[in-house]
C-alpha cells in the first residue's frame, strides 16, 4: 500500500511533463502553420495550385462531351451563321445542323488534350514576381497570366489538331454542306464555309473559362486547398491580397 502511494506523485509528475511536451508540440505546430510562408513555399504552393487547376481543366474538356455537354463552353454556330442555322432547320435540314454542332465540339475536345503540357511549361517559366503578382492579385490573375503567356502557343497547337479533327469527324463536310446549302438561298448574306479558325478560338476561350472557375474555387473555397502547403500559402494570400 505504501509503495502504491509513493508511486502516485511520480505518475502525476510524468503525466504532467508528458502533457506539457504534447502541448508544446501542438503550439509549435500551430505557430508554424500560422507563420508567413517563405518565398520558396509561396512559389511551390502557387505552382502546385496552378498545376492542379490547369490539369483538371484540360482533362475535363478533353473528355468525351467535355465541350458538348457543358453549356458554358459548348460551341454553337458562329454568330454570323446562326441565321443560316435557323433557316436550315426551317427547311428540314435540322439533322445537318445538329451534326455540325456535335462535330465542332468533338474537334474542340480533341484539341484540349494539347493544352496541359503548354500550361505546365508556362508554370515552370514563372518568376518570383509573377508568382507574387498572381497570388496577391485579382481573383483571375492566374487566368490573365495564362492568356498572356500561352494564347499564341495554344492557337498554334490547337489549329492543326482541330483542322484534322474536323476532317476526321466530318465537321468540315457538315459545315461546308450547311454553308453551301444556305448560300444557295436567294438574297441571303453568304457565310464562309471554313470553320476551323472559329472553333480554335472558341476552344481556347472555353479552356480559359474553365481555368478561371478553378482559380476562383481555390481562392474562395478552403476545402479546395488540398495540402498543408496550399492551405498555408492561400491563407497568407487571403490576409495580404491587395
Amino acid at each position: 500500500m505504501k509503495r502504491s502511494l509513493l508511486l502516485i506523485p511520480c505518475l502525476v509528475l510524468f503525466i504532467t511533463l508528458t502533457s506539457c511536451d504534447s502541448l508544446n508540440q501542438i503550439a509549435q505546430a500551430g505557430a508554424t502553420q500560422l507563420s508567413n510562408p517563405t518565398n520558396i513555399e509561396i512559389g511551390n504552393g502557387l505552382k502546385e495550385a496552378l498545376q492542379i487547376g490547369t490539369s483538371k481543366s484540360s482533362d475535363q474538356l478533353s473528355a468525351v462531351d467535355g465541350f458538348f455537354a457543358n453549356a458554358a463552353v459548348k460551341i454553337l454556330f458562329p454568330p454570323e451563321a446562326q441565321k443560316a442555322e435557323k433557316t436550315l432547320r426551317s427547311i428540314g435540314l435540322g439533322k445537318l445542323a445538329d451534326n455540325v454542332i456535335l462535330s465542332l465540339n468533338r474537334a474542340a475536345e480533341d484539341a484540349a488534350k494539347q493544352a496541359k503540357p503548354i500550361f505546365l511549361n508556362s508554370i515552370k517559366q514563372m518568376t518570383l514576381q509573377d508568382v507574387t503578382n498572381i497570388l496577391l492579385g485579382s481573383q483571375d490573375a492566374a487566368t490573365q497570366y495564362f492568356k498572356r503567356t500561352t494564347t499564341i502557343q495554344l492557337t498554334a497547337s490547337f489549329k492543326p489538331v482541330i483542322q484534322g479533327s474536323l476532317n476526321k469527324v466530318g465537321a468540315t463536310k457538315y459545315y461546308g454542306d450547311a454553308a453551301n446549302e444556305y448560300n444557295k438561298i436567294p438574297f441571303v448574306s453568304k457565310i464562309n464555309p471554313d470553320i476551323s479558325a472559329y472553333v480554335t478560338q472558341k476552344a481556347i476561350d472555353g479552356l480559359f473559362l474553365e481555368i478561371a472557375q478553378e482559380e476562383l474555387n481555390i481562392r474562395k473555397n478552403i476545402s479546395a486547398r488540398t495540402s498543408p502547403l496550399l492551405q498555408k500559402v492561400f491563407a497568407y494570400a487571403d490576409k495580404n491580397r491587395k
